[in-house]
């Protein structure tokens, strides 16, 4: 089922967004070549934990970390390790936030040094994809619109978009009604109305859209292991438009 929020919810979620937000802008300045994923994993809960929030991810079905910590061919779901990031990387970082029983989720995929122009390309297409789909976040538009936009956009480039995993309706839980796919016709699903939260998230591969998951259960990787990158925000939908909850 698919819920409306009260102000109340909402106002909860835009802190739950905001705190969200300050990993990000806190992980951007250490996100450099020898820095581990382990050691970005423990700066986000310390944050998330001063802010008066608790991690949406760990503990969620088991999942070890705080943050997911997707590198390279890891479409989602890399768990955070003692291996150093290299020059040439891309990194992909998912952050979650429960405040007072409410989540805010935000990906965002990260230059490592000095990155080659296909994974500049990449980011560049995943991100606008994102914003491809948002324009179509409406009251009064279907759901499928916005799967529509985003894959329209990346199919430009050729890239693969990522089937298996989707964006989702977020709330009290992390993962609500409905399931909101990255592709498909447009004009179809739910209608969207005022007061819908949603969380976008476009997972495009440089190659093939297909994807594996490897032994640990969650990490996920490319067949073909080329990159892939990930982006996402937390919504609002209002009467004329959306509202972005995963910023400061």
């Amino acid at each position: 089922m698919i819920t409306i929020k009260s102000q109340r919810e909402i106002d909860l979620m835009k802190e739950a967004g905001r705190i969200v937000a300050v990993c990000h802008q806190e992980i951007s300045k250490l996100i450099k070549p020898g820095i581990t994923t382990k050691r970005i994993d423990t700066l986000v809960e310390e944050i998330i934990l001063k802010n008066g929030g608790k991690p949406s991810f760990k503990g969620y079905q088991g999942f070890p970390s705080s943050i997911c910590a997707s590198l390279n061919d890891v479409v989602v779901h890399g768990m955070p390790s003692n291996n150093k990031l290299k020059n040439g990387d891309i990194l992909s970082v998912d952050i979650g936030v429960d405040y007072k029983g409410y989540h805010g989720d935000s990906a965002w995929t990260y230059p490592v040094g000095t990155i080659s122009d296909s994974n500049k390309l990449l980011l560049e297409v995943t991100e606008k994809s994102l914003f491809e789909g948002l324009a179509f976040a409406k009251a009064g538009n279907r759901l499928s619109d916005i799967s529509h936009a985003i894959e329209k956009y990346a199919k430009l480039y050729s890239y693969g978009v990522v089937e298996e995993f989707t964006g989702h309706g977020i709330g009290r839980d992390l993962h609500e009604d409905p399931p909101i796919p990255n592709f498909g016709t447009s004009g179809t699903g739910p209608t969207l109305k005022s007061g819908m939260t949603l969380a976008i998230e476009p997972m495009i591969n440089a190659g093939t859209k297909r994807v594996k998951i490897m032994i640990d259960g969650w990490t996920t990787k490319t067949v073909d292991g080329l990159n892939s990158a990930h982006y996402e925000h937390t919504i609002l939908i209002t009467k004329d438009g959306y509202e972005i909850l995963t910023t400061t």
